[in-house]
């Protein structure tokens, strides 16, 4: 492996780490799943689009977001127009009032398809508006912030506040964003049924290849100067803006590629739950997603996606077995984790299972030798390892 490669990949442990993830969410899982729980799977590593962003921006960028239940939602809403939209053409909504627009704006009295909805006719815009919008939003809120040097806790709180405006918007928008129930009843993409077992199998496929791209986007990243400045700028912002350094592009910078992974993160969720709602944007969701980063180690880009595949399972298990208890389960994990392992499963890993692997690996050799009177060793009584088991 030539250094570059080595680099980027994060060394020979890093390379086996991602071939193992990938072998697990594209093998593994598919083989040994049943359509229902894989759906479930492919649900829970849309969030960990979200997961990883956050590695980027509050692990080495140093910049806590409590609100990117924002670009989520605003990617699933995008991708959720188009298509309810292709649901809504004037033969299946013919029973409507007005045929050829959603049935919600039918209901609140709309009688003309809004203009903002009308781009998203074309799959092409759709895609476009998926990344586009989320990161205009994450790059006005940037310049907003960063440029005036506001960071820290009083950054966290600002997000929250606009995920709580934005969830208020859309619930009070019914007519236009489908209010409190959000977008449903979305049945195709492209004339294909995205309903089928067949279909979502596909599209998990494509969840996973899309999280594995963002994953080496990510290690790109960090492998390159801007990842190394990034860093600087955690540990030493005001060394790193005396050294000449723009911080504010920077953060910026980093904010907005969380943003757009999280947007896509929202699109595939979309896809393949069949729905967006406004409890996806909100502050609660937000929070959570932030929980599921610290689970995996918020240093580590593969360990974001374990911790996402970790609370929602536990979420999922906790609530069909402890319906009445769940919640304060899921709390006493929560605990657990900042207490014992406030590096998430990737510190864990780092202190235990590394150690584990080498005492594996290693093998004690005994050294035999007979010396000879006269001095000299004789070649059958030169010294020999002896190859022993662990």
């Amino acid at each position: 492996m030539n250094s570059t490669l080595d680099k980027f990949l994060g060394g020979k442990q890093g390379a086996i780490g991602l071939a193992v993830l990938a072998a697990l969410i594209l093998v593994v899982f598919p083989l040994l799943l049943d359509a229902f729980r894989l759906n479930m799977v492919g649900k829970y590593l849309t969030y960990a689009f979200v997961a990883v962003g956050l590695v980027l921006c509050w692990g080495y960028g140093g910049i806590l977001s409590l609100g990117q239940g924002i670009f989520f939602g605003l990617g699933g809403y995008c991708m959720a127009m188009f298509l309810k939209l292709e649901a809504s053409d004037p033969e299946s909504t013919r029973i409507q009032s007005t045929p050829g627009i959603p049935d919600f704006m039918d209901w609140n009295q709309i009688t003309e398809l809004p203009l903002m909805w009308q781009p998203f006719h074309s799959f092409t815009f759709t895609v476009f508006a998926v990344i586009v919008v989320p990161v205009a939003l994450a790059l006005v809120i940037g310049l907003a912030m960063f440029k005036r040097r506001v960071g820290d806790v009083y950054f966290s709180i600002v997000t929250q506040a606009i995920a709580l405006i934005l969830t208020v918007l859309i619930i009070g928008q019914q007519g236009y964003t489908g209010g409190v129930n959000g977008i449903t009843d979305l049945k195709t993409l492209l004339g294909w049924d995205i309903r089928s077992d067949e279909a979502k199998l596909i599209l998990y496929f494509v969840n996973a290849v899309l999280l594995l791209g963002c994953i080496l986007l990510g290690k790109f990243i960090l492998s390159s100067k801007l990842g190394r400045l990034l860093v600087a700028m955690r540990d030493k912002e005001e060394r790193v803006r005396f050294s000449g350094y723009d911080v504010a592009s920077f953060k910026v910078f980093v904010f907005c590629i969380a943003a757009a992974f999280s947007a896509i993160g929202g699109a595939m969720f979309t896809l393949q739950v069949g729905f967006m709602s406004p409890s996806f944007v909100g502050i609660v969701p937000s929070i959570e997603m932030v929980i599921f980063a610290a689970v995996g180690g918020r240093l580590s880009l593969l360990g974001a996606v374990y911790g996402a595949l970790l609370v929602n399972f536990g979420k999922t298990y906790f609530s069909e077995t402890f319906p009445e208890l769940w919640l304060y389960l899921m709390g006493g994990l929560f605990i657990a984790v900042v207490m014992y392992f406030p590096n998430g499963l990737a510190g864990l890993w780092d202190s235990h299972g590394r150690k584990w692997l080498g005492r594996l690996k290693r093998k004690p050799a005994v050294v035999v030798a007979s010396a000879k009177p006269g001095g000299g060793t004789p070649a059958s009584q030169k010294p020999r390892e002896l190859e022993t088991t662990p």
